[in-house]
């Protein structure tokens, strides 16, 4: 196997991603799997050549057809993976997936992978080579049973772990991993299954029903979809990666699937992102409701509810592990990291920070969820008022902010903003509601918030609003997140003064239509890429400022810079490749924000101001 000597890095785009809503696997465009943590997405990796190919582990399935052309997609409607290899001898496809199943189920997590040949023949050659515990050593491989039909192997390693491979193949103990040389002639169809080792083998005809019934959850799932605009395909994909990333057990909503890419090629920016940011999720919750997904949203809200309830002052965390508790500190791992950025940490230390804009995020979203899913249980409503309150009484303090700067905390425009949408949405609902609040005081301290981001980050001399309060040049400059402002109702989108901050955003952010969070220095060695939903933020902008055919230039010169899945990582690189985690949630989602509002400001022939 040529390819897996190769010591270059396989392109993060070069990936589809597949899952259960329990945890999520990437597989390569050669149809290597070579990302998965098991059995949840925050568990230890035992796939992770992505990040070091000698050291990570991965499981992959060539077929002898070196002049092949490889293409990939996904079956419509699902999140099942079909890799097709095309040679003048022999075609051979390759379907993957993670099946969902039935929440009574009690089957074991499964990982799925048939092989079928559609003409002439070929050998395929098969290794399963997992390395558990972030690729950390003490592992064996041995085969177990062997039948006529079905070969069963199986992994184990020193902390308990196991893992067990079962298929229509003859496996092969090669030292840590499995193999097997598969020969398949027109017709032929054969599965192997990576599972826990109390797993059943399943025969053909079970194994069948299983895809059969995965196909059929997706397109259920996903005919839910109420959009029907221009880009319809490309926002249901969308819609079907932030899908993958909830949790079916916990309701919780992961921010990406992966640790450890790189936000800077080559640096330190290598961040744990498989955790539920409130912020994040909370937008997740805004991009569902638009498309009529109101069980996700609903989930998501119960799960964070459940968080506030236990906070007695109304001070929630930044960011949970997927079941609620907390994040681990960071620690480094002993990988070499894609393309050599290192290190490679788990847990995440901002989970440490104050950040006050995930109070707005959240407010905005059980807004939405009380208008578009179900009334806001009464125990619930008493945690926001907590929260609220508790906004009330540190708005004006400094934080770190939506972009987590490791550094001393300032006062950002941003963080004001989102304050003011918390107490906003609060005074909104306890009103359409007849809620019990303190109205007069939370629409005192409204206005209080209102008049500081006009007093302080309105720079008279720039014309323009400014990212934070201060004496120093970088203070003065713009931001992506500033883009949030007409978005949430702040500010007219056609406001003179706000038109005059999305100009500045355009000229100092602005990368042909591509746009960075900041152009300051963080405190953090390497240049970043720009930033994927700033992007899409500032086309929903354009679109809202009148500027549709700039608008929709933009985002289809963005959408070309999607994968050939049509999905995104975090940022994109100055060479168009994709930097930091993948697919990333933040993304999707402004993609879907930015898809619904340039789609009805289009048919309208204008944009609708507050849509």
């Amino acid at each position: 196997m040529d390819k897996l000597r190769d010591k270059h890095a396989i392109p993060i785009a070069n990936h589809g991603a597949i899952g259960n809503l329990e945890t999520i696997a990437l597989v390569d465009t050669a149809g290597t799997i070579d990302y998965l943590c098991w059995p949840c997405l925050d568990s230890a990796s035992v796939f992770a050549r992505l990040l070091d190919r000698e050291k990570g582990g991965h499981f992959a399935v060539e077929p002898d057809l070196p002049d092949a052309n490889i293409v990939q997609m996904y079956l419509p409607e699902t999140n099942i993976l079909l890799t097709r290899w095309m040679a003048a001898s022999a075609s051979i496809d390759l379907l993957d997936l993670m099946p969902v199943g039935n929440d009574v189920d009690d089957a074991p997590p499964r990982l799925v992978r048939r092989l079928t040949c559609t003409r002439g023949a070929a050998t395929i050659h098969v290794r399963c080579a997992p390395r558990f515990d972030y690729g950390a050593a003490g592992r064996r491989a041995f085969v177990t049973t062997t039948g006529a039909d079905v070969s069963r192997g199986r992994f184990d390693h020193e902390s308990g772990l196991a893992l067990a491979l079962h298929g229509e193949a003859s496996l092969v103990a090669d030292d840590c991993d499995l193999t097997a040389e598969i020969r398949l002639r027109e017709g032929d169809t054969v599965s192997l299954i990576l599972s826990n080792p109390d797993d059943v083998s399943l025969d053909t005809g079970a194994l069948e029903a299983i895809v059969e019934k995965d196909i059929d959850y997706w397109r259920t799932w996903s005919r839910q979809s109420r959009y029907r605009g221009r880009w319809r395909e490309t926002v249901e994909r969308s819609a079907m990666v932030l899908k993958l990333l909830t949790s079916r057990k916990h309701g919780s909503i992961a921010a990406a699937a992966t640790f450890g890419l790189p936000e800077a090629p080559g640096g330190v920016r290598n961040w744990d992102y498989r955790a539920t940011w409130i912020r994040d999720s909370s937008f997740t919750v805004y991009a569902l409701l638009r498309l009529g997904f109101q069980s996700e949203a609903v989930g998501f809200l119960h799960w964070t509810m459940d968080r506030a309830q236990a906070c007695s002052k109304g001070h929630l965390g930044v960011m949970y592990a997927l079941d609620g508790g907390e994040i681990a500190d960071e620690r480094a791992l002993d990988l070499a990291g894609f393309e050599g950025a290192s290190p490679i940490v788990v847990g995440n230390e901002a989970k440490d920070q104050t950040q006050h804009d995930i109070y707005g995020a959240l407010l905005d979203a059980t807004y939405l969820g009380t208008k578009y899913g179900e009334p806001i249980a009464h125990d619930s409503w008493m945690a926001i008022c907590r929260i609220v309150d508790q906004v009330c009484e540190t708005w004006a303090t400094p934080d770190s902010g939506i972009w987590e700067v490791r550094g001393p905390k300032k006062h950002y425009l941003h963080s004001r903003l989102m304050s003011w949408v918390a107490v906003d949405r609060a005074v909104r609902l306890a009103q359409k509601r007849s809620l019990p609040a303190p109205l007069v005081r939370w629409s005192e301290v409204r206005t209080a918030i209102n008049e500081d981001i006009w007093a302080n980050f309105w720079n008279d001399d720039l014309g323009r609003f400014v990212r934070a309060i201060g004496d120093a040049p970088e203070d003065k400059a713009v931001d992506g997140a500033l883009l949030m402002m007409p978005l949430v109702r702040f500010i007219g989108p056609t406001d003179p003064k706000w038109l005059a901050t999305l100009e500045a955003i355009g000229e100092d952010l602005s990368d042909d239509g591509q746009v960075y969070r900041y152009t300051i220095d963080d405190g953090l060695p390497g240049r970043e890429g720009t930033f994927v939903a700033c992007s899409f933020w500032y086309v929903e902008c354009l679109a809202r400022a009148g500027r549709l055919n700039e608008a929709r230039w933009n985002f289809e010169k963005l959408l070309a810079h999607g994968n050939h899945l049509g999905l995104f990582a975090e940022e994109i690189a100055q060479d168009g490749s994709f930097l930091g985690n993948f697919p990333q949630g933040f993304s999707h989602l402004a993609l879907i924000s930015a898809a619904f509002y340039l789609d009805r400001a289009l048919d309208d022939g204008g944009p609708k101001a507050w849509a």
